[in-house]
């Protein structure tokens, strides 16, 4: 598509003769987008072959409309990175090292630390920023690394994991934020997580990848569309009638560990449970229509790559 953020054609990363990333041809269109899969999936490999952080063994890509091989300089240029791991300098007080990264990314210095205590101000740092990175928390690290990302006014943002470490507020705060990117600044964003709920909260396209290969690539709400739909009842009394009730309907009923009864539909909306149960005068019950859907997604796309499917 014309306005790909990123667009790669048969990329591939090896070590040695173990393949990191494989064949992977994928069109991303800006937004803000998950990146998911389980540890070892190659979703960092991606992320750093895009960055020239590593050097792809086969294929080509672009980044913003810049080739990582022939403009690796260029392709980097608008593009803000957050790594996994904590790569802050020691001894550098917080706004000296998000200046620095400014500085480094071509801004002079009266703008990178105009820019550095703005960007600061945006990620929820007050005081720290003049101690030493050394001292931070898990949590000021992670803001710290948003910050320095953001110095440079990037119009894409890739994160890697961006809220490890953090406890329940500062998450809530950085999801907030990072969800705001797109709509307030117009900055795209790829987040590669492990925490499904947070992908489906603020991203609006996910990429799930297994064994080096893209499996799933498209917008959330298509991907739910695709999935067959589940309903999950808790009944508050009255159970083994109601099961008499939806098989008698020509539905399968599954009884979950923990007593609440699935069963599959062909509609999203459960309201033909409750015409059903008000009908034969069932118990009121608590119903929940296709609950964790993006974590029924990503399961059975794992399921799909383990016995050799995949789309890329």
């Amino acid at each position: 598509m014309a306005d790909a953020i990123i667009e790669t054609e048969g990329l591939g990363k090896s070590y040695g003769s173990a393949w990191a990333l494989r064949d992977v041809s994928v069109s991303i269109p800006p937004g803000t987008i998950g990146l998911l899969g389980p540890n070892g999936a190659g979703k960092s490999t991606f992320l750093k072959c895009l960055l020239n952080l590593e050097t792809p063994t086969t294929g080509t890509a672009r980044v913003l409309g810049r080739n990582i091989r022939s403009s690796h300089r260029e392709s980097r240029e608008r593009v803000g990175y957050g790594p996994e791991l904590d790569a802050h300098i020691p001894g550098m007080m917080g706004c000296e090292y998000v200046a620095l990264c400014g500085q480094l990314s071509g801004l002079p210095f009266r703008r990178a630390r105009q820019r550095a205590h703005e960007m600061l101000d945006l990620v929820g740092m007050g005081q720290e920023r003049y101690r030493s990175i050394d001292t931070y928390s898990t949590g000021m690290k992670q803001r710290a690394k948003l910050a320095q990302a953001l110095v440079h006014d990037p119009e894409l943002l890739i994160l890697d994991e961006p809220t490890n470490g953090l406890d329940a507020s500062g998450r809530e705060y950085i999801l907030r934020l990072i969800g705001s990117l797109r709509r307030d600044f117009g900055i795209s964003v790829i987040i590669s997580s492990h925490l499904l709920q947070d992908v489906e909260r603020i991203c609006d396209r996910v990429m799930i990848v297994a064994n080096g290969r893209v499996i799933e690539h498209d917008t959330i709400a298509n991907l739910k569309a695709r999935r067959e739909h589940v309903i999950e009842i808790t009944p508050l009394s009255g159970r083994d009638r109601l099961v008499q009730v939806l098989e008698e309907a020509g539905h399968a009923v599954e009884t979950l560990a923990n007593g609440r009864l699935r069963i599959a539909s062909d509609a999203a909306s459960s309201n033909w449970v409750l015409e059903l149960m008000q009908q034969h005068g069932l118990p009121p019950a608590h119903l929940s229509a296709s609950p964790d859907a993006l974590q029924g997604l990503f399961l059975q796309a794992l399921a799909t790559a383990n016995q050799g499917g995949g789309l890329a």
